[in-house]
């Protein structure tokens, strides 16, 4: 067994492999070790004083001959504490780098998605958003992800994200019925695959077939005009 999770405190695939190996041969030689790894036993050399100076190995001199053992354990929990200590620190300055990605945005941005992935991603998105609009729905991802939205309307309700659907004349039952309201649009509205989900300061629009494209745009003044043009809808049109 190797020990990959040593990576996490910056262990090259090199070193786990020579550390593991000591640590399940016990006192090694370099010939125990190059038997174990099949690594060459210049990598080895280099290796080993690397993990001498990291303090995770030690050695012993016998008749001029050394051979290698692990440190105590006590060496690894040191470096586990040290990490999560820089992690916490980091954690610290996540709202500092928060603010600054916020500040240097351009007041508007475009992002594509193309395949099922791409629209995934951006309903993973949505979550993050307790109210969501769309104008011109049929219920399309149940019909073209079923397996996908299964289990994403169980997460959306426990998130508890509310859905605005204003769906076309000719949708479908809606295949869910928590926290979610419904208004049908006229028969005059496209039928069309190409939906507007609006939700915080973004508006996708939306073509669900062939390719499955999502064009994203985020700027607080276009969604807030977006929402206002929802409202109009909701309130004046749909029923």
């Amino acid at each position: 067994m190797e020990l990959q999770e040593l990576s996490i405190l910056g262990l090259t695939k090199g070193e786990i492999k020579v550390y593991s190996a000591i640590l399940h041969i016990g006192s090694s030689s370099i010939n125990n070790i190059h038997e174990k790894t099949g690594m060459e036993r210049r990598a080895i050399y280099d290796i080993i004083n690397k993990l001498i100076e990291k303090g995770l190995i030690s050695y012993t001199v016998e008749q001029g001959k050394r051979t290698y053992q692990c440190a105590p354990t006590n060496k690894l929990k040191e470096e586990i504490k040290h990490k999560k200590e820089e992690l916490d620190r980091f954690e610290k300055i996540i709202p500092e780098i928060e603010s600054i990605y916020k500040s240097s945005k351009p007041k508007i941005s475009i992002e594509i998605f193309r395949g099922k992935e791409g629209i995934k991603t951006v309903f993973e998105d949505m979550l993050n958003y307790k109210d969501n609009y769309f104008i011109g729905g049929r219920w399309y991802v149940a019909k073209e992800m079923p397996a996908y939205w299964i289990h994403y309307d169980k997460r959306r309700i426990k998130a508890g994200v509310k859905w605005h659907n204003l769906v076309l004349h000719d949708a479908p039952e809606a295949p869910t019925k928590k926290m979610i309201s419904i208004k049908e649009l006229p028969k005059d509205f496209s039928g069309s695959p190409t939906i507007i989900w609006i939700y915080g300061n973004k508006v996708v629009h939306v073509i669900w077939s062939p390719e499955f494209i999502a064009f994203v745009m985020e700027s607080k003044d276009i969604a807030e005009n977006y929402k206002k043009y929802f409202n109009y809808l909701w309130k004046n049109v749909a029923k």
